[in-house]
């Protein structure tokens, strides 16, 4: 499991270790002249390490001072004055100064086999500009490897928003634990491939990781010889308002290929079969809501007085819910639901994409993406619900505070109908009996590796239509079954 660990969590880690021996800061530039030579292989060449004013500058001096030691040609950009660094970088400067490594105060001439990152860390509270800005604009225009230590310059590390501007890396060594912000909104655009070096310290207890097969891996049993559709459950869809049959029709499909035992689909629009999977029935939302042992409400749902009426109903209901598109919109504008819906007894489902939870927030969808991990621990708390915030990165918050940031997918994603298939997937593994948080959370994983596989083969990620992830996503689950059996 990679732990996630926001700024306030990493600060109180390093307060608590500030005795440690070695210091966290000989430990961080000794794992990154390791990590370094590792990339360069037999090969080094030049390495320019770009130092910043605080720690994350520190560790760039102890990689230089280690590398320099290996027998590595090492050029370190430093500009700052030495007399404003925190007591721990200072002495990693002199003993840097004490090898052979070249200190320069602008970007020397020649070519590098690696450029490092070694500016700014978590740390950073406020917009690059100036002659930081133009230096991180050289980085970014060098064709070669780009090394972050830590997390590339300019990238927020709670929320992956950039700073004004953010080296864009090919390799991010995050220390301790890994930062959220490299996982979701911006991060991923700039991050490269991330590796986490947690220095030595146990990371028990924290409520963050990444999204992982262990978060669900218990569910994953093969199905017993002796059993019938009605061992898999009931799943309802409801919705399908006039002109948006297809979102609901999309979500019952994905619940049918992902093991539901029944699909009923209450549609507002009535049709009469659907062709593409006419073993769906298609019924009255009350009379599918009879049959269903849960349901997911939402999709094509519209907000007329009769879907106001059915997110009443359902609010109250004795069996696993999800709400999605309309039935959050809804939910934002009905107090008086939402407040039902917190009381619930059985498990509760929501998975907005940021608008939605920006209403259900009464907020903004900037302040929603200006720190994703909070707004969806704060929506799990407020409906006493699992949530799945959409989007780069989704956010997974369970009501008892733990989280998750989920790493498959693609912006194939991006697609009209991606969203009702999550739904209609989440609901299907709810209707087999699994717990909500391993549910949504198989949900999004697999919901992202179908559009992995797709884009693998050539099949995106422009182009991918929604319900081409469906078979896709059957046949993951079940080579994940197969293999943990």
């Amino acid at each position: 499991m990679v732990t996630l660990l926001r700024s306030a969590e990493s600060r109180a880690l390093e307060a608590r270790h500030a005795d440690a021996r070695p210091p966290l800061m000989e430990r961080a530039g000794k794992a990154a002249a390791e990590f370094a030579i590792r990339l360069l292989g037999r090969h080094p060449g030049r390495v320019l390490i770009c130092a910043g004013p605080g720690n994350n500058g520190g560790d760039g001096f102890v990689m230089g001072r280690e590398l320099a030691r290996a027998g590595v040609a090492v050029s370190i950009l430093f500009t700052s004055d030495p007399g404003r660094l925190p007591p721990d970088a200072a002495a990693a400067l002199e003993t840097c100064r004490a090898t052979s490594a070249d200190f320069c105060n602008e970007v020397p001439p020649g070519s590098f086999s690696l450029v490092v990152d070694a500016l700014f860390g978590i740390g950073l509270a406020r917009v690059i500009d100036g002659d930081y800005a133009a230096l991180i604009s050289r980085i970014n225009a060098y064709a070669g490897p780009v090394l972050a230590l830590d997390i590339p310059s300019g990238l927020a590390g709670d929320t992956g928003r950039v700073m004004g501007v953010a080296v864009r890396a090919t390799h991010t060594l995050s220390f301790i634990g890994g930062k959220p912000g490299l996982y979701t909104l911006d991060g991923p655009d700039h991050c490269g491939e991330v590796t986490v070096d947690d220095l030595g310290l146990d990371l028990a207890g924290h409520p963050g990781a990444l999204l992982a097969v262990d978060d669900f891996r218990a569910c994953l049993r093969p199905r017993e010889r002796n059993s019938h559709k009605g061992s898999y459950g009931s799943l309802a869809v409801i919705g399908g308002a006039a002109g948006m049959t297809g979102a609901a029709l999309l979500a019952a499909r994905a619940g049918l290929s992902l093991g539901a035992g029944r699909g009923f689909v209450g549609l507002l629009q009535a049709i009469a079969v659907d062709p593409l999977q006419p073993e769906l029935m298609l019924r009255s939302p009350g009379d599918a809501l009879v049959q269903a042992t849960t349901a997911v409400v939402g999709p094509g749902l519209g907000t007329s007085d009769a879907a106001v009426e059915l997110l009443r109903r359902v609010a109250s209901a004795d069996f696993p819910l999800l709400l999605d598109a309309d039935a959050l919109n809804l939910l934002a504008a009905h107090p008086v639901i939402a407040a039902h819906v917190l009381r619930r007894e059985s498990a509760t489902v929501i998975t907005p994409h940021p608008a939605e939870a920006a209403r259900l927030l009464a907020s903004s969808v900037g302040a929603v993406q200006a720190d994703r991990v909070g707004a969806a621990l704060e929506l799990a708390q407020r409906f006493n619900a699992h949530v799945a915030l959409k989007g780069c990165g989704t956010i997974i918050a369970h009501p008892d505070g733990r989280w998750r940031i989920n790493t498959t997918g693609n912006p194939g994603l991006a697609s009209g109908g991606s969203g009702d298939v999550l739904g209609g997937m989440a609901g299907a593994l709810l209707a087999q009996g699994w717990p909500a948080g391993a549910a949504i959370s198989a949900a999004v994983h697999l919901h992202g590796m179908a559009a992995d596989t797709l884009a693998a083969g050539g099949d995106g990620p422009i182009g991918i239509a929604a319900g081409e992830l469906i078979p896709v996503a059957r046949t993951l689950l079940n080579r994940l079954i197969l293999e943990n059996a």
